[in-house]
């Protein structure tokens, strides 16, 4: 195996895999990929208590899945790339073509 690919799984693994292995944040992320939101549209939506909110959005912030903008006092967080969606998708295609192969 090449230098190059350990080198890229290691990234993919400390930054993506890492910040996507919770279910809140993966949640997060679906939301805004609807439309960029605040801290307060994301606890309406997400029926989530706001700390909680506050520090998985610090979590995919870190990691560069999403990025933040002022607008007066409130913070919009918006996805950083869209393709991290189809990314999630794909995994989740991948799981429901299994559950059916299990299934039958």
């Amino acid at each position: 195996m090449n230098t190059q690919l350990r080198e890229q799984v290691a990234l993919l693994h400390s930054q993506f895999c890492n910040a996507l292995s919770d279910q809140t944040r993966m949640l997060i992320v679906y939301e805004l990929a609807d439309h960029p939101c605040n801290v307060t549209t994301l606890v309406e939506h997400l029926g989530i208590a706001q700390p909680v909110i506050s520090r998985h959005l610090k979590i995919l912030r870190e990691q560069g899945i999403i990025a933040s903008e002022r607008h007066g006092r409130t913070i919009c967080y918006h996805l950083t790339d869209e393709r991290i969606i189809q990314a999630l998708d794909l995994f989740r295609a991948i799981i429901a073509d299994q559950l059916a192969a299990q299934a039958r």
